[in-house]
């Protein structure tokens, strides 16, 4: 049986990469390929692949994206994310999505097309342990997210201080605040983040900035 392949990177040269490697296998052929989201959601539905290959970070949008409107309106195509970039946030959402494996741009060519053949067989790539770990992070990730969303301004510049160690007396002088002022706040601002203590804060503070490192970090050149 021939495998139907599309193909959706906005990188021409890894396009061709991945249709020569794929091509050189008797029972793969591609029968189509885009560069953008918009394209490809287009061109899916007359080339109809068995497998889409989709490159996370796109022009126009997200192949994660791609992938969730292409098993809403396909589900008989499995689709395999390949990415530059290993980030449990992404692969969280790559599962949720209804994907069939997430995989580096670093694979050995075997072992892409391996994957490819094991998507059109109905197989999953990702495993189940992997799967409930980063979705149990996903979780813990988006409702830090939310919590963040219900302190003010003025808390999260606190939050800030916490993390960098500032006593109240510290933080007050800096914002120029009461040191009664600035324990009020402290006070409040761990009840809306449903903590006890100072280090908590300062914990919690210290990944949400890691968070937004991350992610700036990775924004433009991620693919």
């Amino acid at each position: 049986m021939t495998i139907r392949v599309f193909l959706l990177d906005d990188h021409e040269v890894v396009r061709v990469g991945v249709r020569r490697l794929l091509e050189a296998e008797p029972d793969l052929v591609v029968v189509g390929e885009a560069g953008t989201a918009a394209e490809a959601l287009d061109k899916v539905a007359s080339a109809r692949p068995d497998v889409a290959v989709l490159d996370v970070r796109l022009p126009d949008g997200d192949g994660i994206e791609v992938c969730r409107d292409i098993r809403s309106r396909h589900h008989e195509v499995a689709c395999l994310i390949l990415t530059s970039f290993a980030d449990d946030e992404a692969l969280a959402q790559a599962i949720l999505a209804g994907a069939a494996g997430y995989v580096l741009k670093q694979i050995q060519g075997a072992d892409l097309v391996s994957a490819v053949r094991a998507a059109a067989a109905g197989h999953s790539l990702i495993d189940s342990q992997t799967a409930a770990r980063v979705l149990v992070q996903l979780r813990s990730a988006t409702a830090e997210r939310r919590q963040a969303e219900r302190l003010t301004p003025r808390e999260h510049q606190i939050l800030d201080l916490i993390a960098e160690g500032k006593t109240n007396r510290e933080i007050g002088a800096q914002l120029f605040l009461a040191e009664k002022t600035v324990k009020n706040y402290v006070s409040n601002l761990l009840a809306k983040l449903g903590m006890g203590r100072r280090a908590e804060a300062a914990a919690y503070a210290a990944r949400l900035a890691q968070r937004r490192l991350d992610s700036s970090e990775e924004g433009p050149a991620r693919s």
